[in-house]
């Protein structure tokens, strides 16, 4: 999804990469700008549907803290990531500023897309975790797959467990339970998830 520049010359600060960057799907890696190619309809689709319904859970749960949706960066050490979906807890809230979070969210989601499966599954993954990101999942549509990891007391991602029937439960937002097959349809619908809650 993200193409890296090609010269060292290319390279700016995170303040310059911030103030010039408004209205780009980017992100920066130590110096250098990795610039977004088109998302896909079914991404698209699942990103939405898993915004809706996590702020949605949050919301009428009033947990707090805050759901984000992809295009807000995420400062971490020397990148500035932009997760799918994110969340960040109340206590942590302090961390977010007019254009980006400083430091860890709670949990970051990544969406697969054929040129991002590599950054994904590694150099964010290892990024996340050496971040402190507690929870990461990645979500292949192609696959139909949803992986969830726990980051452990080490500091390394474990994969959590699904539940008996599945299901995709959540340690950082209370209560939280997230059935896959939600996001396998044509269209993913937030009304599902809440009815399923028990929300409406």
């Amino acid at each position: 999804m993200f193409a890296q520049a090609e010269h060292r010359s290319d390279r700016i600060s995170y303040e310059d990469f911030l103030a010039n960057a408004d209205g780009v799907r980017a992100e920066w890696v130590d110096g250098e700008i990795l610039y977004a190619s088109p998302r896909t309809d079914r991404h698209l689709l699942i990103m939405r549907f898993l915004s809706s319904v996590l702020d949605g859970y949050v919301d009428r749960k009033g947990i707090g803290g805050l759901v984000g949706p992809a295009g807000f960066q995420v400062r971490l050490g020397r990148s500035g990531r932009e997760p799918d979906v994110f969340y960040l807890a109340p206590e942590h809230m302090d961390r977010f500023h007019r254009t980006y979070v400083q430091g860890a969210v709670d949990l970051a989601v990544e969406i697969l897309s054929p040129e991002s499966r590599v950054r994904d599954r590694r150099e964010k993954f290892r990024e996340y975790a050496e971040a402190g990101v507690r929870e990461y999942w990645i979500i292949d549509p192609e696959a139909e797959t949803m992986e969830p990891y726990r980051l452990s007391a080490g500091g390394a991602y474990e994969p959590a467990p699904l539940d008996g029937a599945g299901r995709v439960t959540s340690e950082v937002i209370p209560g939280l339970w997230i059935d896959p097959t939600w996001m396998w349809v044509e269209r993913p619908s937030q009304w599902t998830a809440y009815r399923e809650w028990g929300l409406i």
